[in-house]
């Protein structure tokens, strides 16, 4: 509660535009996968479903908690408090968490293409996000179950979190990098494999090689691209936060640290906003399920209005109730999962 009345106002205007927008993104990517059985049975899209599941968790919690905390500057108690605080912390690690499994499913996709079916099964992929979460829920309310100081912000306390242990805010914090570690590398290895699958595509070829090579070396560059993006975003929005973690562990900050602290905890919301536009919709097999479902929801609307309007006529000429039901069902459109098979 150190913000001036100005930087209220740009907090606010932050999170009250990434939080709504970060919670529809990530709704849309869930019902996109959960409407579609040829998604839900894939472990990569089961990946991408937990970590939009923790994007629109972090959507909700980080808003309300961080604007009623910053902005409305309400007292609670040390329970209320490592509550709210237990819900941002689990959205956010639950995120990076499933950004590492992601990054794993990419992982075994090209260096283990030959056994990739074999080694990540879909029961395989819900296993690791089910203890992903239990171990999530568990870190992120360990202040709730005792590991916490007695004190408002005096030492061993951290300055940026009331009741937060210096202790358990470097434990948190170490985790935290030590997994953007680990993305970092495995996203490193999959572009030296691609750079060197195209080194070892050099030398002279015919022409329908030369056709294979650029396309690939298009692919590869694509990939870079993509890749790179990635880490760049991840950087951006983490190390600063993470930065000011680890001073606060050994330091005492000032206001105006804390004050710039409040700031960069908002690029972790436009992290959680720009996850489903870089795993989710680039995705051309997702895209082209969202489109199916939009097609499907609107000739459910024309067969509604279809409907209401035979259904008055049918009233009115005395049909009985049974024959406008069954009337109602024989109109109905094909399913979601039978209108993509069809495509």
């Amino acid at each position: 509660m150190v913000l001036t009345e100005p930087e209220k106002k740009a907090i606010g205007t932050i999170c009250l535009l990434a939080g709504p927008v970060t919670f529809f993104e990530n709704i849309l990517v869930l019902l996109v996968i959960a409407s579609s059985v040829t998604l839900r049975k894939r472990p990569s899209y089961l990946f991408i479903s937990s970590l939009a599941l923790a994007d629109t968790f972090a959507s909700c919690f980080f808003t309300i908690s961080f604007l009623d905390f910053h902005l409305y500057s309400q007292n609670d108690g040390p329970n209320i408090y490592l509550f709210k605080l237990g819900g941002v912390t689990m959205a956010f690690t639950g995120s990076v968490g499933s950004l590492l499994l992601t990054t794993l499913d990419r992982y075994l996709c090209i260096y283990q293409a030959s056994n990739y079916k074999v080694l990540l099964t879909r029961t395989r992929a819900k296993l690791a996000i089910v203890l992903l979460w239990c171990v999530t829920i568990i870190i992120s309310f360990l202040p709730l179950m005792g590991w916490r100081c007695a004190t408002n912000f005096n030492p061993p306390c951290s300055r940026l979190f009331p009741y937060v242990d210096h202790h358990y805010l470097a434990f948190w914090t170490g985790l935290q990098l030590v997994v953007l570690f680990l993305i970092i590398v495995a996203y490193a290895l999959i572009l030296w494999k691609a750079n060197r699958h195209e080194t070892a595509m050099g030398g002279p070829k015919s022409g329908r090689q030369s056709v294979k090579g650029q396309a690939r070396m298009r692919m590869d560059i694509q990939l870079a691209r993509t890749l790179s993006l990635i880490l760049l975003i991840l950087a951006v929005c983490w190390l600063p936060v993470l930065s000011f973690m680890i001073v606060d562990v050994t330091v005492t900050l000032t206001n105006k640290q804390q004050r710039m602290f409040a700031f960069c905890s908002t690029l972790c919301l436009v992290n959680s906003c720009v996850n489903p536009l870089l795993y989710a919709l680039r995705c051309k097999e997702l895209r082209g399920e969202l489109f199916a479902l939009l097609a499907c929801c609107k000739a459910c609307g024309k067969n509604t209005l279809g409907n209401t309007h035979s259904k008055r006529n049918e009233n009115s000429s005395g049909i009985r109730k049974k024959s406008k039901d069954q009337a109602v069902t024989d109109s109905n459109p094909d399913t979601i999962s039978e209108v993509v098979d069809k495509q």
